[in-house]
């Protein structure tokens, strides 16, 4: 065993160089247009609507999702890249994000 495996350590924590970090994929789409979808698979019937598409070298997707939120009046979060909010009101969704200057489409039924 000349190899180190050291996955972690009381001492130190986790043992992973930080290029091996793994930064989240973001779909972004050739239009430029960012997309609404709708999700409720793994909620327990609780639906969440998706903003996908917006490219996180360009806008912090933190601060983004936290105006949506307030001006939504609903919760959500950011993963992997993702805006989820809560609830299914994606033309209001929509038209804050027209406001905000983005292309939008809304996709999925």
């Amino acid at each position: 065993m000349s190899e180190n495996n050291l996955v972690y350590s009381t001492e130190l924590g986790r043992i992973k160089p930080e290029s091996e970090k793994n930064e989240p994929e973001v779909r972004l789409f050739k239009d430029g247009a960012v997309r609404i979808e709708r999700q409720t698979k793994g909620r327990k019937g609780k639906g969440v609507m998706l903003v996908v598409g917006i490219d996180p070298a360009e806008h912090d997707l933190k601060k983004l999702a936290k105006t949506l939120k307030s001006k939504m009046g609903q919760g959500g979060a950011v993963k992997e890249g993702v805006i989820e909010i809560q609830g299914d009101d994606r033309d209001k969704l929509k038209q804050i994000l027209e406001a905000m200057k983005f292309k939008v489409k809304i996709a999925g039924g």
